[in-house]
């Protein structure tokens, strides 16, 4: 799915590598930078094989990245109860495609229209365009929440409501760096802090509490 999103970027870079490599000097330059930023495109929108660890307390990262904020504020989509959450930054350098932190059916997906502030600010959750997801899971309800940054521009939704996910199931992307946070229920206890690198569907970042 993540090589779909890429299609019209490649073809735009194949057809303007190809009229470069037909013109003079002083435009050929253009051919060597088209290929070159072919093959960024490429490698950016790579979407590896995760294996989720097999622990029923355990929750995953939902994204590829570096943790910017772990802390408790209020939840603003859906609840407006303090949940515990955990930031991840992404560059342009890091694997866009988002997971699933439990499975779980997806319940509730809101879009939010907004800026498109450095996605490291602390307040751009909210003032951010934004794409909430509220998941319910066997252990209670989890807030995904993808948010664009300065580069990013587009929010990708693969799944829809109504869809059930296991954990790591792959539901979206976010083009060209940006932020997503994982909203816990308070209970919940986290194991990674800021400045951590975690890997989306991999990475154990909390775990539910021992039934």
């Amino acid at each position: 799915m993540a090589f779909r999103e890429a299609r019209p970027f490649l073809l735009g870079l194949l057809i303007i590598t190809v009229v470069g490599a037909l013109l003079p000097h002083p435009f050929c330059w253009l051919a060597p930078v088209a290929a070159l930023l072919f093959g960024y495109v490429l490698w950016f929108f790579r979407d590896p094989e995760r294996m989720p660890p097999a622990d029923g307390d355990a929750i995953v990262s939902a994204a590829d990245g570096k943790v910017i904020f772990v802390d408790e504020v209020e939840e603003p989509a859906y609840s407006r109860q303090k949940m515990k959450r955990v930031a991840v930054f992404l560059s342009v350098f890091d694997v866009h495609v988002n997971r699933l932190p439990y499975g779980g059916v997806i319940k509730k997906i809101t879009h939010q229209p907004g800026q498109f502030l450095d996605a490291r600010v602390p307040d751009i959750d909210v003032r951010n365009e934004a794409m909430n997801w509220l998941v319910a899971t066997a252990r209670g309800d989890i807030v995904i929440r993808q948010i664009a940054g300065l580069i990013a521009r587009r929010i990708v939704a693969w799944a829809r409501e109504g869809d059930t996910l296991t954990v790591g199931g792959r539901f979206g992307m976010i083009r060209f760096g940006s932020r997503t946070d994982v909203y816990l229920p308070p209970e919940c206890a986290v194991l990674v802090k800021p400045g951590a690198r975690v890997k989306g569907g991999l990475t154990v970042i909390a775990r539910w509490p021992r039934r």
